[in-house]
């Protein structure tokens, strides 16, 4: 039986739309950098930066150190004066994001589930954004860390990999001491959730934003939106 089951975040516990969110972010971003660097060009070295981030596979430099490291250089900014610009950005303008999100009023009853059940619960959204930010969204879903004591919160700070890397999915692994067959990750992306985790023998379920057949649906646990996965946990947890 699991030992562990870790939730990837946006349009999984939180219903968050990239094509949304995104632009949205960037928007509000663009603006509020003007005292740093005209917008596009902030905008531009963000994403840059983000994707040597993403493509990062050396796991003795955290997310946080690989992506300031490349962000300072291509920009020029001072660190300290970059980064204080964007703990005031989380603080104060990030929050207007959560009116195009959506609660999903099953995402607290699983969690709860789980936790009841004993079992370690990691929030493994992809760790691009800073702790504020991921903390944020959890509470916006309803889960947030001062009401839930999960395992690990994956985060810009904290990580050495990011999602579709299958270390990632490792890292966490060893941060739990759980073996890959006794963890079920539940998410919606195929590419970035399913396809890593199960390459290294973890369980997964997926949860599509919409109907769609899987690719390959030897590698699931399960599939369905979040009440199909309360049904199997319910029935795995009482069964155990």
């Amino acid at each position: 039986m699991i030992g562990a089951v870790l939730f990837d975040l946006d349009d999984t516990l939180l219903g968050n739309d990239v094509d949304t969110f995104v632009p949205g972010y960037f928007k509000l971003l663009g603006a509020y950098a003007a005292e740093l660097l005209p917008a596009g060009e902030f905008i531009q070295s963000l994403l840059a930066c983000t994707e040597i981030t993403i493509q990062n596979v050396d796991v003795t430099r955290t997310n946080y150190e690989v992506f300031w490291e490349a962000f300072t250089a291509r920009t020029g900014l001072n660190t300290a004066v970059a980064e204080s610009f964007f703990t005031r950005f989380y603080e104060e303008i990030f929050p207007q994001l959560q009116a195009v999100t959506q609660v999903r009023p099953l995402a607290r009853p699983l969690v709860q589930r789980c936790f009841d059940a004993g079992l370690k619960v990691v929030i493994a959204t992809n760790p691009l954004f800073p702790r504020a930010a991921i903390e944020q969204r959890l509470a916006w879903a309803g889960v947030p860390v001062s009401e839930f004591d999960y395992s690990l919160v994956t985060t810009l700070e904290n990580m050495h990999a990011t999602k579709p890397h299958s270390v990632y999915y490792a890292e966490i692994l060893q941060h739990i001491a759980c073996a890959p067959d006794k963890v079920l990750m539940v998410g919606d992306s195929w590419e970035n959730d399913m396809a890593p985790a199960a390459a290294i023998g973890m369980r997964v379920f997926w949860t599509p934003p919409r109907a769609a057949a899987p690719p390959d649906p030897a590698l699931l646990t399960g599939w369905g939106d979040l009440d199909d996965l309360h049904a199997w946990l319910q029935n795995r947890l009482q069964n155990r």
